[in-house]
């Protein structure tokens, strides 16, 4: 409660500090006398911060009401729930992608799960759908010709199916297995009642007319890193670039009663929906739309914040451009269409919220404004600002900093100022004409599906080609700091620093632009996902049962964790059993490669489940769970820190430890049965490394040595050594070793040569 209301008083001293900020600015600093052009430039500069602000302190309005605007969620008894149509909207996906997101449908609790009916909803007529439709037994809804794209094919779904609710989700979008628990229950609020904290059936008199709810929009959320986790680097430092929007943004929003339909992991009411007469059409963001027209009805949308399914995001720089002209141009379309920002169907606090998602399209704009201010002053003198070093400090400073804690207050640490203008800088010139043009009345109609294609990514250079209005930015920022530092000494810098501090500032953001648009090659076809489960490794040869833990999973491969070296050779197939709580599944695994990882061992391996049972539960095993992508900042990582791991990524290579088997280090002196001796230094299975030889042994010869538990290994000289000077021996009668099952027994004899013997169980 000490935090919520010091982050309220924050907000309050900030907005009042930003209000004497503007007003100073728009009073007394714009360059009256300075001629035309600077006296647009300083308006355009004033216009973009005033917007910037405002729109802001919308936010941080929401922010303040957030607590009040949260629904209970209600216990209902099982037999109240009602029957849900579950629509899996596709275009042209791939019939592998589909698998997951139908596979996961149809694991979903409920409590009658004979109410739960799944459509795939399939615009293109594709027979290959209507056969996984058959294979999963779920119904297909096929609509081939759809000209009026998602609308229409979910439209189509509308009309041959009667549940009163509606589960929405893209072909790429796998629900957690709690997503139906999680959402439908909300709809029911206005038939149950909370009492002494048990919820009951209300009474007739009871029942609560006004509570409409239209839908309940769960986050979008991704299992893959975006292009802004991948290609700066930081998979492990911010998170999902739309996590701001998804579990921040849309979230504050319910207190206005504008959350955004998302198109995607969400419950409607079918009722909500005839009463709009469906999914509209002359949109290319039917689902902003959708959301808008709810509320113009009078119902609520809902928007909660965990996340309760997961999908692919884009993975090409210009599917990414793409998608979000498309946002841009829709959103500015629907907002067109709905006249939302004016329409009196709407609360006031409504209103204002779609100003303000209007407003947001500008901030491209307004952040091109911000970096040729500075260049602007410094490289060809203009005058833009009519003020003095001291006013600025006064005016400008408190505000700036008591704006920059607001923030990140309002962020929850899912996104701070700086990469809040790391994005606006990136996508930048590419959103200024088409939010221009869309506000103008010039429309794009035309949906396009957005490609997630990840071996498309692999084409940097076209994708460097997006860099070069950066770099031309880049450049002119360099040379205007070059000029306007050049001469200047003590007092004459010190009074330039605020000029300097925002063209490094901005410089900072265009180096980052230029870091993503070079991207990082991707050698993943699919994505690993941190998970630690149970898995039980059979090798048959050696007859031996050994425990493990997950370290990763993916559709391919699996790392496993164990805590000491186990005999899997290479290219030869084990058995895997990964086990859940609610999954297991038979895998046939080959080892790729293996490494020291900490005290124990990390085995890599490529995996293939054994039958179809085993592939439903393996995905499953991968996807149904929260995502291992951070959720929140580290707020540890500065600017400085970002260009350093950038920098050493792309320059420096590194060193490889993987290995085909496990190397472990010796320190074993060994007498042979013909009395030559040496050190063994090393042991991979297949062979030993060795020194300080002593004796008959040369190249080429074969000697034997026994273990404390009398295990016959013999030995042959490779005549090779290792880049240490250590020489190889091979392992001769590995094979008879493990088929006698005596394997870990020598392992142990050899690691504890003076220590009572141990064994694993077998």
């Amino acid at each position: 409660m000490l935090n919520k209301k010091r982050q309220n008083v924050l907000f309050v001293v900030t907005m009042i500090l930003m209000s004497i900020y503007l007003l100073w600015r728009m009073i007394f600093t714009l360059p009256w006398d300075q001629g035309f052009l600077n006296m647009v430039f300083g308006i355009l500069l004033i216009v973009a911060e005033t917007v910037t602000v405002l729109t802001t302190f919308e936010l941080f309005f929401q922010k303040m009401q957030k607590e009040r605007t949260q629904l209970s969620f209600p216990t209902i008894p099982p037999e109240h729930y009602p029957d849900v149509d579950v629509f899996i909207a596709t275009h042209n996906e791939p019939v592998d992608l589909l698998y997951k997101t139908v596979n996961a449908c149809t694991f979903m609790d409920y409590p009658d799960k004979q109410k739960v009916h799944i459509y795939l909803c399939d615009d293109g007529g594709r027979p290959e759908v209507e056969e996984l439709a058959r294979q999963f037994g779920v119904g297909y809804l096929g609509f081939p010709g759809n000209t009026e794209a998602k609308s229409g094919n979910l439209n189509n779904a509308l009309s041959k199916t009667s549940s009163p609710l509606i589960a929405t989700f893209d072909a790429d979008m796998i629900p957690q297995h709690t997503f139906l628990m999680k959402t439908v229950p909300y709809f029911l609020l206005s038939k149950f009642i909370e009492e002494n904290g048990q919820w009951r059936l209300r009474r007739e008199d009871e029942l609560d007319e006004k509570f409409k709810l239209g839908l309940v929009q769960t986050p979008q959320s991704f299992y893959n890193p975006d292009l802004f986790q991948f290609n700066l680097y930081a998979e492990q430092e911010i998170p999902n670039e739309q996590d701001f929007f998804s579990r921040e943004v849309n979230i504050l929003r319910n207190a206005s009663n504008a959350v955004a339909y998302t198109g995607s992991n969400t419950v409607i009411s079918r009722k909500a929906m005839e009463e709009i007469h469906g999914f509209p059409l002359k949109t290319i963001t039917e689902d902003f739309e959708t959301s808008v027209r709810l509320q113009q009805a009078g119902y609520i949308t809902y928007a909660t914040q965990e996340v309760q399914a997961a999908g692919l995001t884009t993975t090409t720089i210009q599917s990414m451009i793409k998608q979000r002209t498309r946002w841009a141009r829709g959103i500015i379309q629907s907002l067109q269409n709905t006249r939302a920002i004016f329409s009196k169907k709407l609360p006031f606090w409504t209103r204002v919220t779609y100003l303000s998602s209007y407003l947001y399209w500008w901030s491209f704009f307004n952040r091109l404004i911000f970096i040729m201010a500075p260049i602007l002053f410094a490289l060809f003198d203009f005058q833009i600002v009519n003020t003095s070093f001291w006013q600025i400090l006064i005016f400008w400073l408190p505000s700036y900093f008591c704006y920059s804690m607001s923030m990140r207050y309002l962020s929850s640490n899912i996104r701070n100022q700086r990469w809040s203008q790391v994005i606006d800088t990136i996508f930048m010139p590419y959103l200024i004409v088409p939010v221009f043009l869309e506000t103008l009345g010039i429309h794009e109609r035309k949906f396009k599906v957005t490609n997630k294609n990840k071996a498309a990514s692999r084409k940097w250079m076209s994708s460097l080609l997006y860099a070069i209005p950066h770099i031309i930015l880049l450049l002119l920022s360099v040379a205007a700091v070059v000029r306007f530092v050049h001469g200047k000494y003590g007092l004459a810098l010190f009074y330039s620093s605020i000029i300097i501090f925002w063209l490094v500032y901005n410089m900072i953001a265009l180096f980052y632009a230029l870091f993503f648009m070079i991207g990082r090659r991707a050698y993943r076809e699919t994505e690993r996902i941190r998970a630690q489960e149970d898995v039980t490794i059979h090798y048959k040869a050696s007859n031996l049962h050994n425990q493990a833990k997950t370290v990763d999973v993916s559709e391919q491969g699996i790392a496993l964790y164990v805590p000491y070296p186990i005999y899997l050779p290479q290219q030869t197939k084990i058995s895997l059993v990964v086990k859940t709580e609610r999954y297991e599944a038979n895998l046939d695994a080959v080892i790729v490669y293996v490494k020291k990882d900490g005290e124990g061992w990390r085995y890599s391996a490529k995996v293939q489940p054994v039958n179809e049972r085993d592939k439903r539960q393996y995905m499953q095993i991968i996807y149904d769970r929260k995502h291992s992508l951070p959720e929140q900042m580290n707020l540890w990582d500065t600017a400085y820190d970002d260009m350093l791991r950038n920098v050493k990524k792309r320059i420096v290579q590194p060193r490889s430890d993987q290995r085909k088997m496990p190397r472990i280090r010796l320190q074993l002196p060994i007498v042979f049965t013909n009395g030559a001796s040496c050190t063994l230094r090393s042991f991979n299975y297949r062979f030993f490394s060795a020194s300080g030889f002593q004796g008959d042994i040369s190249a080429g010869a074969l000697v034997t040595f026994y273990t404390k538990n009398n295990i016959e290994v013999i030995l042959q000289h490779t005549g090779k050594t290792t880049a240490g000077h250590e020489v190889l021996l091979s392992v001769e009668n590995i094979d008879d070793i493990v088929e006698r099952g005596l394997i870990d027994q020598l392992l142990d004899d050899l690691i504890h040569p003076h220590s009572e013997s141990f064994t694993r169980e077998g």
